[in-house]
């Protein structure tokens, strides 16, 4: 199935799976509110380590899209491609040194995956994406960032 553009339209399949993937970190909130202190910190660690993923799986996949764009991928997208991962990773780093973790590293990764539809905007601007883009990854990535958030802030 394709658009007039001839860009191919995002399958049925892509959008349940999509916010199935809201499912962890949904079920990381759910546990903080309703679990004892025993499980906090293991919800915690899950949550961070499922949003770290989350936001270097869209670099990924921006590189992917830029690729796809051949010549016409302008530079900035080869960047906001790897600095999800190097962001990712720069939040572990508190835990790495013993430094307060996992709040302050899900709250700047909630607001990463939230700032992340800025970049799928651009892309879907310049015509790198396919069909139903926006309307995927809008809802998915500002509901997993506050779910992530939210997870910070308990």
């Amino acid at each position: 199935m394709t658009l007039q553009s001839d860009r191919p339209v995002l399958p049925p399949l892509a959008r349940a799976l999509g916010f199935a993937g809201l499912l962890p970190q949904l079920a990381v909130v759910t546990i903080l509110i309703g679990g004892g202190p025993d499980v906090r910190f293991t919800a915690l660690s899950v949550g961070y380590g499922y949003a770290a993923l989350i936001f270097s799986f869209l670099g990924g996949v921006w590189w992917g899209l830029g690729a796809m764009g051949g010549s016409r991928t302008p530079g900035w997208v080869w960047v906001a491609s790897v600095a999800p991962s190097l962001l990712a990773l720069a939040t572990a780093w508190p835990w790495a040194t013993g430094g307060t973790w996992p709040g302050p590293s899900m709250i700047v990764l909630g607001l990463c995956l939230m700032g992340s539809v800025l970049v799928d905007l651009r892309l879907a601007g310049l015509g790198l994406t396919p069909g139903g883009w926006i309307a995927l990854r809008a809802p998915l990535s500002v509901g997993l960032g506050l779910l992530t958030l939210t997870a910070g802030l308990l």
